[in-house]
């Protein structure tokens, strides 16, 4: 069980992350045009009245007329935030706010963040009480024991929406999927295993609980607080530990765990020791989910057991017990079918769901978006990846038959299989495209020169993309500068990154004899002309390391406009024979995925020429994961109006026709034609219309425009653009790029040097 160094940064890189362009995370945006008067008139008076009184007619009626049925309230009174203990209800916004990302990101969920600030139990339910009916459902969130009970309860019994504390139940689902699947593995039967829980807490008590639902019978469930076991008869427990409490002879953890088969830690780094896994029973299960640090770390756990299922809490080792796999899915199904409640039956369909699931063979699209890793059901592949994009139509589907089947859902599901293609139709390919490339680049480690090596940002991002084990960056520049730098940044200046410039005089000389032999009949130059070039210039000399084997890839580009940067770089490495060079950005806007070319290499491209573009273009997106659909954009839709430049276009399309190539294609078109289905009716007989996520645009200025004007105006986020067709992997930044960008850009080039042969022809 192989353990990787988890990712750092600095607290003033956290801190400029949740400052940065607008303070923190979660914004609001429309939903509707606001654009007219009339858009307003029926958004808000007197439009508004009539939803308004359809609702008080029909209170149901919200569902329909408002965003309740996708929005749930995360909420924190902050008196157990993450590890770190009670600072208060303002303090946890910033991760009330992460929370609601989450929602969003995996589940398409809305959420908003409410942070009470209030100790008193009666209090925060009062609240709650009195804003719930705004809300499909209540997350309740960092909430300490045993308030979160109370809370949960009461809430539970007065209000007609689901309550979930995500610190119990999320918790409890997961690790119960974890444990029915080592039992598969180990061969053993859930009813006749013992089981110790170390800690008492609201995740404890949850997973106890939903192990007994599963099938754990409750003698079987030996429980340790701080004071001991959990017995029948010792004083001074509350309600909620005396349901756990059992006949039993042991009094502490050493002598429980004697035979155990089943180990479940939910308390502090060192509560287990060595001595005591060498007491549990053959093929023992020990899930260690204290966090940051275990109750035992799989290492120690080896040491003394072979036979050993492991599961932490912990991203660095395999099977990771990680509530991220369990609510924003659960919440999904429940909000579908209109859920009064989240019960037990839901709870458990979920964990059956996970279980189910881990052990179906992982198809191509999934081992794609995990970075080409093909997992196995076993040992250490008890739970899915948290990158599992069929988390999204398998959770959802089994709450929501399970709600439907327990008389708890308001809206029934007709078609299972329709409701499914609509879950994953949530969420776009292109979310798990970069999580895909950087899982992929950390087995398949690649040197990546970072040829702006004095730029900040690139210094940063040259030491992220080390600190998450995606590639060995390579750092062009000036040491002392790159030093002084450094501590600028943040961090000492022993950061464990090559930096390399040509004061080394045996790669210099290496790198002039290659430019010579290249350039000398090209372009007239001498030697001494090729010494000066690798001496002065960051790029030629970053071009020539990976020319010339010295690294796989490289990035640049920050510092400099993109065509002084491709300059340099076409002077040391010529395109890919038989190919166009050309830029291609991947738009990602509103859940929709785009990719636009040529964006930054041709001013104005041939007929020929935007057809190689196209036929290039369409061989990339493939190895992102997409079916290639490609638009010839134009000023025109199918001639009208017929100009020289649509002449331009349609004769691309005709030679493109005559390729006999393997993807869909059609044009000349206007862009709204490609992209909006609401075009499909006008146009029946194209397949592009509506469908098109490759737009081949007329010329690099119209392309340029497009894109950066898409990027600047918000709500869009772009990768890019990627230097297709040179005969090397080296990415070019645009100039000011962010750290984000940098490092996405540096693992495109690792990725890159791994899958395209650049040796064919």
């Amino acid at each position: 069980m192989k353990k990787t160094k988890i990712d750092h940064y600095t607290d003033k890189e956290a801190l400029d992350f949740h400052s940065k362009n607008k303070p923190g995370k979660i914004e609001i945006n429309s939903s509707k045009p606001m654009t007219t008067k009339r858009d307003l008139a029926l958004a808000y008076s007197p439009g508004v009245a009539v939803p308004v009184k359809a609702i008080a007619d029909n209170p149901e009626a919200a569902y329909d007329y408002t965003s309740k049925g996708n929005l749930v309230a995360v909420i924190s009174n902050g008196s157990a935030i993450l590890g770190m203990g009670n600072l208060g209800a303002l303090a946890s916004k910033p991760v009330m706010e992460g929370k609601a990302v989450l929602f969003k990101r995996f589940a398409d969920i809305d959420s908003i963040d409410l942070e009470i600030d209030s100790q008193d139990p009666d209090e925060i339910i009062n609240s709650i009480k009195n804003f719930a009916c705004s809300f499909g459902g209540i997350n309740l969130e960092d909430i300490a024991a045993p308030d979160c009970f109370i809370i949960e309860e009461k809430l539970k019994e007065i209000l007609d929406i689901p309550v979930f504390h995500d610190d119990q139940h999320g918790t409890a689902i997961i690790t119960t999927a974890a444990l029915i699947n080592a039992l598969d593995i180990s061969n053993k039967s859930i009813k006749e295993i013992k089981v110790v829980v170390n800690g008492a807490g609201a995740s404890a008590m949850a997973c106890t609980n939903l192990f007994k639902n599963s099938g754990v019978p409750q003698k079987n469930i030996i429980m340790v607080d701080r004071s001991g076991v959990i017995y029948r008869g010792r004083k001074g427990l509350n309600q909620w530990k005396s349901s756990h409490a059992i006949e039993t002879k042991h009094r502490t953890l050493d002598e429980a765990i004697n035979g155990a088969d089943v180990f479940l830690g939910l308390s502090a780094k060192g509560a287990l020791s060595k001595n005591m896994v060498k007491k549990m029973a053959k093929d023992p299960i020990i899930f260690a989910c204290a966090n940051p640090d275990p109750e035992i770390t799989p290492e120690e756990i080896q040491e003394v057991r072979d036979d050993a299922i492991i599961a932490t809490g912990r991203s660095d080792y395999p099977n990771q017990v990680n509530n991220l796999i369990g609510f924003p899915y659960v919440f999904r199904g429940a909000l579908d079918v209109r859920a009064k409640t989240i019960n037990e039956e839901m709870k458990v369909a979920a964990a059956d769901a996970i279980a189910k699931l881990t052990r179906e063979d992982v198809p191509d699209e999934v081992v794609a978006a995990m970075g080409g890793d093909r997992p196995h059901y076993g040992k250490e592949y008890i739970i899915p990846s948290t990158f599992d994009p069929r988390l999204i139509s398998v959770i959802p589907a089994a709450v929501a038959r399970a709600a439907m089947d327990s008389g708890v859902a308001r809206k029934d599901i007709d078609d299972f299989e329709i409701y499914k293609e609509q879950l994953k139709q949530r969420l776009n390919p292109s979310l798990t495209i970069m999580q895909g490339i950087n899982s992929y680049i950390k087995k398949n480690q690649k040197r990546i020169v970072f040829a702006d090596g004095e730029d900040k940002n690139t210094l940063k991002a040259a030491i992220a993309f080390k600190n998450s084990k995606l590639g060995i960056p390579i750092l062009v520049g000036k040491k002392d500068k790159i030093k002084e730098r450094i501590k600028e940044i943040g961090y000492d200046d022993h950061f464990g990154i090559e930096i390399i410039n040509s004061t080394d005089s045996e790669k210099r000389e290496k790198y002039v004899n290659y430019l010579f032999k290249k350039m000398q009949r090209e372009q007239g130059l001498l030697e001494r002309d090729c010494d000066r070039l690798v001496r002065n210039d960051r790029v030629i000399w970053a071009s020539c390391m990976v020319a010339c084997g010295d690294a796989d890839g490289a990035v640049t580009g920050n510092t400099r406009r993109f065509g002084a940067s491709l300059n340099k770089i076409t002077q040391v490495i010529d395109p890919r024979a038989g190919e166009i060079m050309f830029g291609l950005n991947m738009v990602v806007s509103k859940g929709k995925t785009i990719f636009v070319g040529d964006t930054s290499v041709n001013e104005y491209p041939s007929s020929e020429e935007l057809a190689e573009i196209a036929i290039s273009a369409a061989r990339v997106v493939k190895l992102f994961g997409f079916v290639p659909k490609v638009a010839f954009v134009s000023h025109s839709t199918f001639g009208q109006p017929l100009t020289s430049r649509t002449k331009h276009i349609k004769k691309a399309v005709e030679i493109l026709k005559d390729k006999n190539v393997d993807f869909d294609f059609d044009g000349d078109m206007q862009p709204d034609v490609a992209l909006n289905e609401e075009y499909k009716e006008l146009y029946p007989f194209s397949s592009i219309v509506g469908n098109a996520n490759i737009l081949i645009m007329p010329g690099q200025h119209s392309a340029a425009i497009s894109y950066k004007m898409m990027k600047s105006l918000g709500d869009t986020r772009v990768i890019g653009p990627l230097l297709i067709g040179l005969g090397q992997p080296i990415e070019i930044a645009p100039l000011r790029s962010s750290t984000s960008e940098i490092i996405n850009l540096a693992s495109v080039a690792a990725y890159s040097a791994d899958v395209i042969d650049y040796k064919k022809n």
